[in-house]
């Protein structure tokens, strides 16, 4: 195996649903490093765990020695994304807000309104492609936290769903939340990409510039390899058998994969997909497969693949290319997957 293969890490888009699972982490680490019985270079470290309903994996290429502490501290960042934005915890952020009576002001932290801010200017440049209070039509088609039973919604039902539905319902204001309507929150489409943030900006306050941060998929990397290269993933089809569709060198930026492949219904011979248009309240019915987007943070980069991932891949590029987003997509095609990028992503492919 060449120093170059060595250096591949795996990123999977099949299975978990509408995000991207990382697979074989933990052989492609090893494979990655390379340093058994190595007594000098830097210090590798690795820290893995659970935290919000999925996995994490970081690996610091250390040339200084790091904190005794830091898995706790590592811990402690993630746990403020987990109680602020779960909307599984009682005592959230979020669910103390998708409580609060219409027109009442809420008082938020700095993180859950870093999110919002977020979330709203994607809002806004996606024309509605992306609406965290989509969820009461996730619900309807039985995609939410309970399964539903493969029906296709009654047009009225749709309707009232909608009406339950709509960022612009939400006021934020110095700190300040509140809504003029009753609509719900869920941030599972940013929250983790923030967190991924948050753990990288804590290794950059702690001098450690060199790693790679993964939370269920979605990722950040800084710095250098062991062998002082770009960090190499492995984007793969979203196919039963994995297949590697295209090798990329990354540092100092943000990444995250949206797909549509295994969370459907089918009724009478027409495929439903788990991921709702929040502007018509129905399932997208375009070829896109899979999207992934870069981005300075993977707070945008996680908020914009689901954005693309509804818009599809026309329209989806458009707005990549008035933005300036490095974006590569997969539609599906007879023969299988064609892959389409944005301008801004094609140094990205000149690498190979």
């Amino acid at each position: 195996m060449t120093s170059v293969d060595k250096s591949i890490l795996a990123l999977t888009l099949t299975g978990l649903g509408q995000r991207a699972s990382f697979l074989l982490y933990a052989l492609a680490l090893f494979c990655l490093l390379g340093l058994t019985g190595c007594d000098s270079g830097p210090e590798i470290i690795k820290i893995s765990g659970s935290k919000m309903g999925t996995t994490y994996h970081i690996t610091v290429v250390a040339d200084q020695p790091a904190p005794d502490d830091l898995a706790e501290r590592i811990d402690a960042a993630l746990d403020v994304v987990d109680l602020s934005m779960s909307t599984y915890k009682a005592e959230s952020e979020i669910s103390k807000f998708n409580a609060l009576p219409i027109d009442t002001s809420q008082q938020i932290s700095t993180d859950f309104a870093h999110v919002l801010k977020v979330s709203e200017t994607v809002w806004r440049q996606s024309n509605g492609a992306f609406d965290p209070t989509v969820g009461p039509l996730v619900d309807l088609w039985g995609f939410g936290p309970v399964p539903g039973d493969d029906v296709v919604p009654a047009d009225d039902q749709i309707d009232r769903a909608l009406a339950s539905t709509g960022f612009q319902h939400m006021q934020l204001s110095e700190g300040q939340i509140s809504k003029t309507s009753p609509v719900r929150l869920d941030l599972s489409a940013v929250a983790k990409g923030y967190a991924v943030d948050l753990v990288a900006d804590l290794l950059e306050m702690l001098a450690l510039p060199d790693y790679l941060v993964e939370v269920g998929g979605e990722m950040r990397l800084g710095g250098s390899n062991t062998q002082g290269k770009p960090w190499r993933i492995a984007v793969e089809q979203p196919s039963v058998i994995p297949q590697v569709q295209r090798i990329i060198e990354l540092g100092d930026v943000a990444m995250a994969t949206s797909g549509d492949y295994r969370n459907y219904f089918k009724v009478d011979g027409v495929r439903y997909s788990h991921t709702i248009d929040p502007r018509t309240g129905r399932p997208i019915t375009h070829s896109l497969a899979s999207v992934t987007v870069l981005a300075p943070t993977c707070a945008e980069a996680d908020a914009w693949a689901t954005a693309l991932s509804v818009l599809g891949a026309e329209q989806g590029l458009a707005v990549a290319e008035q933005l300036n987003l490095p974006v590569y997509m997969l539609v599906n095609v007879e023969s299988g997957f064609k892959a389409v990028s944005s301008s801004a992503f094609d140094p990205y492919l000149n690498d190979q």
